[in-house]
């Protein structure tokens, strides 16, 4: 049985302060990938629509492309000046890449820089989200008690649901405001309320300590002098975060971005679903299910972390095709219709 310590009122402030800073950051991150099919019409316009569309995704991917790099640059940052001021950067980064996107010119008004900067601001953004969720993580599971840090940890997992519930809900409250105009320019104003929730960030995350056990590692001096050698340079350790990247976080990568980013654009974009209401019916899919990171956490306290990472993957392996061709039979059957009539004729 493991030892279990209540949540005092440190314990709280931690998890809020570095929750509600991680959500804002997520919200940056995920914004974009709500309005891809909008942003490749204004930024890759010189295509047709669906080469756009495609190129707005690729723009999406390069984010993804160098998270691991932000989490290597900032984690050792971290190692070395500690978590807060890892956090305070990494947040900036992501807040001013993301205001810059809501000033941006058009493809009609600069051509072809105007993709270039986007996808420039889309690594400064992979980067900066790839330093602040490791960071984040860890610093929350430096203040756990003993026994509850699957569950701490599980409130960061949390703000990824909620980021992107908060972007759709800012989309759907401009849209109904601004009417057609959010398409001519209206889709900016997301992007640009991004510099408020940027000061409410620094404002909360000033407000932090230094995690105890970097302190007490950096006052016996046991703080790594090349961690990232130390990590990677050695094949006993190497193994370890090749088994953690490929064997636990590829495949809960592949199912939460189906659930945060993909739905939205399948919904809108393969099944013409108004994009209002699929923007209503995945943030209230979200809001439903981000209560089961925190249950999962508590199981994983109890079980351990590989049989539920396995457990994870199996249901989504044996539900992810089931889902998709339900969400086709009842928001556009007539598409399910047509595939039957072409596989007849074939």
């Amino acid at each position: 049985m493991t030892q279990t310590t209540a949540i005092n009122r440190g314990h709280r402030r931690v998890i809020v302060a570095s929750s509600l800073g991680t959500m804002f950051e997520w919200y940056d991150f995920y914004l974009y990938g709500s309005l891809a099919a909008l942003i490749g019409r204004q930024f890759f316009s010189g295509v047709n629509e669906t080469t756009a569309f495609i190129f707005a995704l690729l723009a999406f991917a390069a984010g993804f492309a160098v998270r691991p790099f932000g989490a290597i640059i900032f984690g050792r940052l971290g190692d070395l000046a500690g978590r807060k001021h890892t956090f305070l950067i990494t947040i900036v980064i992501m807040g001013v890449a993301t205001a810059l996107v809501g000033v941006l010119p058009a493809y009609e008004s600069i051509g072809i820089a105007a993709p270039v900067i986007l996808i420039g601001l889309r690594l400064l953004q992979g980067l900066a989200v790839g330093g602040e969720y490791g960071g984040a993580a860890t610093y929350v599971a430096e203040h756990a008690p003993p026994g509850q840090r699957a569950y701490y940890t599980s409130w960061i997992q949390v703000t990824a649901a909620a980021g992107m519930i908060l972007s759709l809900i800012v989309i759907l409250g401009c849209r109904w405001i601004l009417g057609s105009e959010f398409e001519v320019w209206g889709w900016r104003v997301p992007f640009l309320l991004s510099i408020i929730l940027l000061g409410i960030s620094v404002y909360i995350r000033l407000q932090l300590e230094e995690s105890p056990v970097f302190l007490e590692m950096r006052a016996r001096g046991k703080l790594s002098k090349a961690p990232i050698r130390d990590s990677i340079g050695r094949w006993s350790n190497l193994k370890l975060v090749l088994l953690a990247l490929f064997g636990a976080m590829a495949g809960q990568a592949v199912v939460g971005y189906l659930g945060l980013v993909y739905m939205n654009l399948f919904l809108t974009q393969t099944l013409k679903v108004d994009a209002a209401m699929s923007n209503l019916l995945v943030a209230g899919a979200l809001a439903a299910a981000a209560p089961l990171y925190l249950v999962s956490g508590k199981i994983a306290d109890r079980i351990g972390r590989k049989p539920q990472v396995m457990l994870g993957c199996l249901i989504a392996a044996l539900t992810l095709f089931p889902i998709f061709q339900g969400l086709t039979h009842f928001a556009n059957p007539y598409m399910e219709i047509g595939r039957a009539s072409c596989r007849e004729r074939v």
